[in-house]
């Protein structure tokens, strides 16, 4: 009897993760039966998408509207498995989405496996009791997270980080082959969810500006997702600016965009790791509510570096400079992005210093370990 297994996701990166993840297991049982909530990535692996969580995927303040969905997912969820009896159900991210699945899931008797888990070494670890009872293995993304997570009791396996399963590290070129003659791009990434990218994107853009005010000869390259395109082009219009030819917006344009930039403003998350992939010196911000972040956040925050490859470097390094939370005055960005642009000797040490960390994670095969552990569970 062929084996099933349901697979959960709540947002476009997450999709993108899970689709590798559903080919790579295809590859070694050609007879599973992938059911997902997922978007057009798994869909296209293969997978039989039951619902679409992907196209409205948010976090923060903006994920509380989804509640209504979430229940009727969670609904949809405890029926499934109970007429199906799937294998294994495998979360992937999201976590605030897929706890719910999992605690159903467990409490059906099916095994569970996260995939991308919540970095609860960084903030709410009292999430960990809950992985511990809900979750019978973790695919960990990061080498630290694994001993982490072990010596609190929950059974993880370090897979790598799937990044680099569809993402290959290209060595940066040196400045004089990179623009001749040509003047200083810079990449503004707000983003894969739509949220993150309206509260991050006009502030980038504001950014932007007042770097053109004291340096004339930029342009700006915007890549975007499915999600993000839409959310973005708005903004630009909004502002009387989508004829703007020093402002060009690139969908699914990231790897095509990034290796020529000269330095690229980008929200936190996996988009850093993604740019370090190319050596690209960068600036970090995410946009924080100033009041949920004195009230909460602060509090239950425990590190005091926020963007990935920042922690990956360890020893206390900060490779990159960060402004997290981000809200009040753009100035501190606009000037310190001036300062990155007019100091090319700072930004080849920043190139440097990335492309090094790369090396010692870059590694494509993630999906293929994920998979290899799924089957482990299975069998």
């Amino acid at each position: 009897m062929a084996r099933r297994i349901l697979i959960c996701v709540g947002e476009m990166s997450g999709d993108q993760h899970a689709a590798n993840l559903v080919r790579e297991l295809r590859a070694l049982d050609g007879e599973v039966i992938v059911d997902a909530l997922g978007g057009p990535a798994l869909r296209q692996a293969g997978a039989v998408i039951r619902h679409d969580t992907v196209s409205r995927a948010a976090m923060g303040l903006a994920a509380l509207g989804r509640w209504r969905e979430v229940l009727l997912l969670e609904k949809w969820v405890r029926e499934y498995v109970a007429a199906t009896r799937p294998d294994l159900v495998i979360c992937v991210d999201s976590w605030e989405m897929n706890k719910r699945f999992a605690r159903i899931a467990h409490a059906g008797g099916v095994k569970v496996m996260y995939y991308i888990a919540p970095q609860v070494w960084a903030s709410r670890e009292g999430r960990v009791g809950k992985m511990r009872q809900w979750v019978d293995r973790v695919a960990c993304i990061h080498r630290f997270e694994e001993d982490y997570l072990t010596r609190r009791g929950i059974a993880a396996t370090y897979v790598g980080h799937p990044l680099f399963d569809h993402v290959r590290p290209v060595p940066r070129r040196p400045a004089e082959q990179r623009y001749p003659n040509r003047p200083a791009i810079i990449a503004l990434v707000a983003g894969s969810r739509q949220s993150v990218a309206g509260a991050n994107f006009p502030r980038l853009l504001e950014v932007a500006r007042r770097m053109k005010s004291q340096m004339n000869d930029l342009k700006f390259q915007i890549p975007t997702t499915a999600a993000t395109d839409g959310v973005v082009r708005e903004i630009l219009a909004s502002r009387a600016m989508a004829d703007d030819s020093d402002f060009l917006v690139a969908l699914d344009g990231f790897d095509g965009v990034l290796p020529e930039c000269d330095l690229c403003l980008t929200v936190s998350g996996t988009a850093t790791l993604h740019a370090a992939a190319f050596g690209v010196p960068m600036i970090a911000v995410y946009y924080g509510n100033p009041v949920l972040w004195h009230v909460i956040g602060r509090w239950i925050v425990k590190t005091r570096r926020y963007v990935v490859v920042n922690i990956l470097a360890g020893d206390g390094e900060m490779i990159v400079p960060e402004f997290i939370p981000w809200y009040g005055s753009v100035e501190p960005v606009a000037q310190a992005a001036l300062d990155l642009l007019n100091d090319p000797v700072r930004r080849e040490g920043m190139s440097r210093r990335l492309t090094n960390l790369v090396a010692t994670i870059g590694q494509p095969g993630a999906s293929k370990r994920a998979a290899g552990v799924a089957m482990e569970l299975m069998t």
